[in-house]
């Protein structure tokens, strides 16, 4: 495969996930609002902001329409839902030919729900601030665009070594963005393990799994119970849950031990032994080993690999030289 169609196929992926996440969060934090003290409120989309990578330029003013507006529409943000899904549409215009009509048809329709000219009247007029919109239901209407593209790729792509390229993409984002999210909440669930239970306490563990998609799920798994140590469990060792940091890089393993397979190249040992390693750790971590450790330099060494398989995705298949090539 050409290292653009690669490039391009990543990065559309990447960037539907990532709007998908930040959309996700926005929509339920800003149903918790109902239930919040100011206090509260502040400490919650302070997380928000850490959980987005604390974004430039962007702060927590005391006024949570005036963020939704930010994160949602602010070009200037380059990973607001606005800027992502142009990204993300951008990169599929690159590869129009390797991808399925039906795939654009999504895609480009979701591009043109966002960038309608009643979505740039209101941008100029900040009618999200004001609440004139219902922004939740626009950002209903974004997760749901985003999830029928995924269903629309799954089912009308041919599941080649381009498909393989969008799987490592959406899991290797989803991998970071959860590990970034539980970081966020590490101080408030996991930091003080001696603090009393208070009332919001149980609203803030069902927004974290509402974050990750994952209360129904986790209900499922701990049916007679909601406790942070468990949360922390099932999202990140949880095997099944897709979701779940241990599902995610598993997917990115699964995919990329395809293409290596696929493009028969043999020079991929240094990812393999990257992801592996993560992996690995995963497999054989206990949640009480982690939490009873470093819990937080747990999560940022996640991270910091997923950085890593990251830049070696690229100098493999994206930015390699020709004579690397030929040696492969």
């Amino acid at each position: 495969m050409l290292s653009r169609v690669a490039d391009s196929l990543y990065w559309m992926s990447r960037y539907l996930e990532r709007a998908e996440h930040t959309t996700r969060l926005l929509d339920v934090n800003l149903t918790l609002m109902l239930d919040e003290s100011p206090i509260s409120a502040e400490r919650r989309w302070q997380r928000v902001l850490h959980a987005l990578g604390r974004p430039k330029n962007i702060e927590w003013m005391g006024e949570p329409y005036a963020l939704t507006q930010a994160l949602t529409f602010d070009t200037e943000n380059k990973a607001s839902i606005l800027s992502c899904i142009i990204g993300a549409r951008e990169n599929s215009r690159h590869v129009r030919e390797q991808i399925s009509t039906e795939q654009w048809h999504r895609l480009n329709s979701l591009y043109l729900q966002v960038t309608r000219p009643e979505m740039q009247h209101q941008r100029q007029s900040e009618a999200l601030v004001t609440g004139m919109t219902q922004p939740s239901e626009f950002l209903q209407s974004v997760m749901e665009a985003v999830h029928q593209f995924q269903g629309v790729t799954d089912s009308t792509m041919n599941h080649g070594e381009g498909w393989q390229f969008i799987q490592v993409g959406r899991y290797l984002e989803r991998t970071s963005a959860t590990a970034l999210l539980l970081q966020a909440y590490h101080v408030d669930l996991w930091g003080q393990p001696e603090r009393l239970v208070e009332g919001n306490d149980y609203l803030d563990w069902m927004g974290l799994l509402r974050s990750a998609t994952a209360f129904e799920a986790y209900c499922k798994v701990y049916p007679a119970d909601l406790t942070p140590d468990q949360i922390f469990e099932f999202l990140l060792l949880d095997e099944e849950f897709p979701h779940s940091v241990r599902f995610s890089i598993d997917s990115v393993q699964c995919a990329l031990e395809k293409i290596q397979g696929d493009s028969g190249w043999n020079r991929a040992e240094t990812l393999r032994r990257l992801s592996g390693r993560l992996q690995s750790s995963l497999a054989y971590s206990s949640a009480n080993e982690i939490l009873n450790q470093d819990a937080l330099g747990y999560l940022g060494g996640i991270q910091e690999q997923c950085r890593a398989i990251h830049e070696t995705i690229y100098e493999l298949y994206v930015d390699y030289s020709i004579q690397t090539a030929l040696a492969g």
